[in-house]
């Protein structure tokens, strides 16, 4: 019984405190505009890192591998010695194809300095050489217009948002890139970070940026996801090797991570300096709100209500100013942000990549939202269920 007793004095000082918040809608729209700006910075900050990652994770997959220099963090940074694709495509752990030729796609990563559209300064791309079995490790992407390039010609293929971003890259077009015209005769889409690429023939590229003998990374494919051990352990072991290998998913999480950590870093910094500029923007509303109300508390108490149900409803009524702002910052963030492009750099390049504003980021927000209400209005909460109820009683 007292449990229910206790709960209708909550229900009832707070559906009074909430009624009453139309009538203090200037002090009340600061609290809530307050949090908004929270959450909108908070969510739109991390929606930076979740664009990027996402983008990058997806890259990768758990069938293929890739072979780097050892130590060698990125391909932009690793160099294959001359005979490495040829040791390795001897594994007997790699899948092969219709004609008993290994999976494996020698590629070489390089920039290469284009053109944007919207500013017309140069920006560096990532530019990639691939073997022929590239196409068939990657079957997810597509091409969207033209034809693939044909072996030993100067010929490109675009990823989508390379075409769409910078200049001179549309079917057809020709660029010069190490003071050699190269041709555009394909757009392709992979719906991941290889949109953000330029893609040749490896060994066209190589002799063009002066690295005809080396390759940046190897790209392979095993005939069983369990043989990936046996694979690591006879690399690791073959004297002429100095090579890591890993699971391409592995490997574009690791290119995603640190980045992704300092995005959410630099985020929950900045949201946590505004979010505290709220809680005294909410503690000073409510101490007003409380004050208004002082006479009205008092007489409450007076009658039998307990100080329990006063300070639910003063936050109670915090939170709810807290909710609506946490709303209407996540809203704010979601059609703003989610799926605004954007880009950043990458190894050999930049990576062009959407914001992605998750419903788990919405929720973030919106617990963020309602931790700054409960944090502003507790102080004021409990000053309203301490104030002795004779000295309330005499304030006008």
């Amino acid at each position: 019984m007292t449990f229910i007793k206790v709960s209708r004095q909550i229900s009832s000082v707070a559906r009074v405190g909430i009624a009453t918040i139309p009538k203090r809608l200037g002090a009340s729209a600061v609290v809530i505009v307050g949090i908004a700006g929270v959450v909108g910075v908070l969510v739109g900050l991390l929606a930076i890192g979740e664009g990027f990652e996402k983008t990058l994770t997806q890259t990768g997959n758990d069938r293929n591998l890739i072979v780097l220099q050892l130590g060698a963090r990125s391909e932009a940074a690793s160099a294959l010695g001359r005979e490495t694709p040829a040791i390795i495509s001897q594994a007997p752990q790699l899948a092969r194809d219709a004609d008993d030729r290994a999976m494996i796609s020698a590629e070489l990563l390089v920039g290469a300095s284009l053109r944007k559209k919207t500013t017309g300064r140069e920006s560096n791309v990532a530019l990639r050489g691939i073997g022929e079995r590239a196409w068939g490790l990657r079957p997810q992407v597509k091409l969207v217009a033209g034809r693939t390039f044909q072996s030993g010609l100067h010929e490109l293929v675009v990823g989508r948002e390379v075409q769409r971003q910078f200049a001179g890259t549309e079917l057809g077009a020709t660029m010069m890139l190490q003071g050699q015209a190269w041709t555009v005769v394909g757009i392709f889409d992979s719906g991941d970070a290889h949109n953000s690429e330029l893609w040749a023939d490896t060994e066209v590229l190589g002799p063009a940026f002066r690295r005809a003998n080396g390759k940046s990374s190897l790209l392979v494919r095993l005939n069983d996801s369990q043989a990936f051990s046996a694979f690591k352990v006879q690399l690791s072991t073959d004297p002429r090797l100095r090579v890591d290998v890993m699971t391409s998913r592995q490997y574009y999480s690791r290119q995603s991570e640190r980045l992704a950590r300092m995005i959410r870093a630099f985020g929950v910094t900045i949201a946590s300096i505004m979010a505290l500029g709220a809680i005294f923007g909410a503690l000073n509303t409510m101490y007003s709100a409380v004050a208004t109300r002082a006479r009205e508390i008092a007489t409450l108490r007076a009658i039998g209500f307990r100080s329990v149900p006063v300070i639910v409803s003063v936050l109670l009524e915090t939170m709810v100013l807290a909710a609506l702002g946490g709303m209407m910052g996540a809203g704010i963030a979601w059609l703003l942000f989610d799926g605004f492009s954007a880009s950043t750099m990458g190894s050999g390049g930049q990576i062009m990549f959407a914001f992605d504003v998750s419903p788990e980021l919405l929720r973030n927000g919106l617990l963020a939202a309602l931790s700054i209400g409960f944090v502003g209005g507790l102080l004021p909460a409990v000053r309203a269920a301490r104030m002795p109820i004779a000295t309330a009683l005499r304030e006008l």
